[in-house]
Formats: C-alpha cells, structure tokens, sequence
C-alpha cells in the first residue's frame, strides 16, 4: 500500500491548498489593492506558464489537493487556459479553481469549465454604477455582471461572489448584494480589510468595518445560522433560513483564523509564503 504523502509545517497544520498567483496585473485598480500609479513586476520576472504547470505538479505529489489561480487578474494573462488545461488533468488533484474580477469571464467561462475548473470567485463590491466605478478607478460594472452571468451559464459547482466591505463607500449595500446572490443562487462572502496602512487617497483605517456590523446589519432582515463546516481558511460560513445562499465572513482583523490555516501562496514572481496577507 503506497503511503499518502502530505505537508506539515512547523506548527503542525497539513497543507492541502495552494494558492498561485500567475500575474500581478490587473485590468481594474481597486482603491484597497492597488495604487492608480502602480508599477508591476518586469514580465521577464514572472514565473513562466510552465514553471507554474511543474510547481502545480510538484505540490500535488506532495499532498495538496486545491489549487486555486489568482492575480492580479489571472485571466488577463496571455496563453492563461493553457495552465488550466494542464493542471486540471493532474491526478490526485481534486479541485482546480478560480478568483477573478469577471471582467474577462464573458470570453473564457466555458473554456474553463471544459478545463476542470469546479470553482469560481468573483469579485464585486457594489452594485450601483457610480459606487463601482469609484471603487475600482476604472471598472464599468455591465462588465462584470456579464461575466457573473457567463460564469452561471458554463454550469460551474460553486460560484461565490467577493465583496470587500469599506465603511462610507458600499457598507450599506450589504443587503442589496445578499438579495443579488440569493436571487442567482450564489454564495456571497464580505472581506473585511485590515486597518492598516494607507494607498493614495485610500485610508485603510476610516475604511474599516468590521464582520461583526455587517452580520449586525444582515441580521436585520435575514434569520441567519452559522455552519458547522471548516474550510481550513479565512472564511466563517453563515447559512439563510429558508436559502440556498451561504455567506462567508472573511475577518483577517476581528477574527483571527490563523491556527486552522491549510494553505500556502505562491507569487507571480515565484515567492513561497505561508501566509495570505
């Protein structure tokens, strides 16, 4: 019987889930992730399409069974499916997903679910056009919804919505953004920033609101039960009476969740970090 090889590190949690970053770039500028002037890393130093394919590979042989691709935003790397098609045929490796912006979903959603994607994130922090727009610098939000409603289309497992909550930006469409997700069947998880550091005009600490007001302010119209699941990561699940919707809290501020962390990131430029800040 062949021994089940697996990754322990020094605090004795078992690391199953990568997450690997393909790009730094982004088509949207984020007013919490990015400064409008950012300067992105040298192309020539990202980790090429098959050095992320052998690294995949190789921490699959030793155990992990999630690999999830992020950015910036990966879709806006060239030859990107290439990556999917391989790592989704990897064996051993039980699930191959996404987080993206959705803007380039519209052009990609199938072909990644063809590809073995099961899962996908998509970030949206508001939906009102003026307030998205602000938000991201430069997003046109009909794209994004698009891409929601490409995603819902190609037949993913598991689509959950991202929504970093700021505090006098979108804080009051929490609401609004859970009856978006239970009106498509969609799971919906607010992200609570950390208060801490400034970029450009953003200042992190005034934008703080806490996963604890948000559940507050949701609790306002919705029945809501916490789960009994672990994801082994960031995210507390609630479950709505009555709903299909799960809502997630990811709180890296009010409620720590480092000692139950199951996963690793690697960089676009090839850094290997035990956290996910």
């Amino acid at each position: 019987m062949t021994q089940q090889t697996s990754l322990i590190d020094r605090f004795g949690r078992q690391v199953d889930y990568i997450r690997i970053s393909v790009t730094d770039r982004c088509d949207l500028r984020c007013i919490y992730c990015m400064s409008e002037n950012v300067r992105f890393v040298p192309r020539s130093q990202l980790l090429t399409l098959e050095e992320i394919v052998r690294i995949g590979a190789a921490f699959v042989a030793l155990g992990v069974r999630k690999i999830r691709i992020t950015g910036g935003e990966p879709l806006t790397r060239n030859n990107i499916l290439q990556v999917f098609h391989q790592l989704g045929r990897l064996d051993g490796l039980q699930e191959l997903t996404l987080t993206s912006n959705g803007t380039q979903l519209p052009r990609y959603a199938h072909a990644l679910r063809r590809a073995g994607v099961k899962r996908i994130n998509i970030s949206i922090d508001s939906l009102r056009p003026d307030r998205f727009h602000a938000i991201t610098r430069n997003g046109e939000i009909e794209k994004t919804l698009a891409g929601i409603d490409a995603a819902i289309a190609a037949g993913f497992e598991r689509i959950k919505l991202n929504a970093v909550v700021l505090k006098n930006r979108n804080h009051d469409e929490v609401l609004d953004l859970v009856g978006f997700a239970i009106d498509r069947g969609l799971d919906i998880s607010f992200i609570e920033e950390m208060p801490l550091g400034i970029i450009d005009e953003h200042d992190r600490a005034e934008a703080y609101y806490s996963s604890d007001l948000i559940l507050a302010d949701l609790r306002k119209r919705y029945e809501m039960y916490p789960t009994t699941e672990s994801t082994g990561g960031p995210s507390r699940y609630y479950r709505i009476a009555g709903q299909e919707t799960r809502v997630g809290f990811i709180s890296p501020h009010s409620h720590n969740f480092c000692d139950q962390c199951n996963r690793v990131r690697l960089t676009a430029e090839g850094r290997l970090l035990l956290c996910l800040g």
